[in-house]
């Protein structure tokens, strides 16, 4: 397979992952505010755009965090050239790059919904009809996902694919948790408190968690239980732990495939050694924030790696 042709799925699918991950983390912001006061509900849109790292870009336009304004932004800026309508685009314009290496079901299902999702958002998206662009959003994301499932042969291709969902899951779920200790939470004071509460329940609607996560711990909402969720499970497939055990598969396919392991396999293996056997209160006790920096610094340079590796620009 030609470098270009594998960066072209594999950023088809990061693309798809990231623009699926803002529609969750709206959505999860968009029942916080309307539950909460005012300056709580700027908090939660404020929290939306820094996970994002859009702060500056935003302000430059912005003096307050209106949930309008937030979503707009996000959804559609012009002025934001990683807004979802842009992102959407980039998946559509990689599965065409890469169009006689996918099926027919997966070019309809990209095709379809980047049409649906442009008409959407070619205007400003209104308190009526957010919602209906948010699951739009969410739905293309699952339509794209079955379709490459249940129609594409297990090459290099499906890997390379697979290799980069997993790539950008993984950092969303992992800044998602980052977000929350910095900038959610507005003083140690409210550890415990029904704010708190709130907070962690936002962090398991916006990683699609909060049911699974519900039933497995009979309702108690803790940050504790969350963060073992989130990083340490491997059964939920949004968790840290999956997405590396997810990611170590695709690139052990690959390596079999090429007859070599490259720098991202090794990369994979230090990582693994590192986090292994670390349990949620070792993460505590060296701080969350540090586990989770690493962790992204990690998933950055394997990612880079892999277009090293497969030589996705040469």
């Amino acid at each position: 397979m030609l470098g270009r042709t594998a960066n072209s799925l594999f950023w088809m699918f990061r693309y798809l992952e990231r623009a699926e991950n803002t529609a969750r983390l709206l959505e999860a912001a968009l029942r916080m505010a309307l539950t909460r006061d005012v300056v709580t509900a700027e908090a939660e849109w404020r929290s939306v755009i820094a996970t994002l790292g859009l702060s500056r870009a935003y302000e430059a336009l912005h003096e307050s965090y209106d949930g309008l304004q937030v979503w707009n932004f996000v959804l559609r800026g012009p002025s934001n050239p990683g807004n979802v309508r842009h992102m959407f685009g980039a998946v559509r314009s990689n599965a065409r790059m890469a169009r006689i290496n996918i099926s027919s079901d997966v070019w309809e299902a990209v095709n379809d919904n980047w049409m649906k999702i442009d008409a959407l958002l070619a205007r400003p998206v209104g308190q009526m009809a957010v919602g209906e662009a948010l699951g739009a959003i969410r739905r293309a994301g699952t339509q794209v996902h079955g379709a490459f499932d249940g129609s594409m042969l297990r090459d290099e291709g499906y890997h390379f694919a697979r290799a980069g969902t997993f790539i950008e899951r993984a950092d969303s779920t992992a800044r998602i948790l980052d977000m929350k200790y910095f900038l959610l939470l507005p003083s140690l004071s409210y550890v415990g408190s029904s704010l708190d509460t709130g907070q962690w329940e936002q962090v398991l609607r916006s990683v699609a968690g909060a049911r699974v996560y519900s039933w497995l711990n009979a309702g108690q909402i803790e940050a504790r239980g969350i963060v073992e969720f989130l990083v340490l499970d491997d059964r939920f497939p949004r968790s840290l732990a999956f997405c590396r055990n997810m990611l170590r598969e695709k690139l052990a396919a690959l390596a079999r495939m090429h007859g070599i392991e490259g720098r991202a396999a090794a990369l994979m293996g230090d990582a693994d050694a590192r986090i292994r056997h670390l349990a949620v209160d070792q993460i505590f006790e060296a701080g969350l924030h540090e586990f989770l920096v690493d962790f992204l610094a990690c998933n950055a340079a394997i990612a880079h790696a892999i277009a090293e590796d497969y030589r996705f620009h040469g």
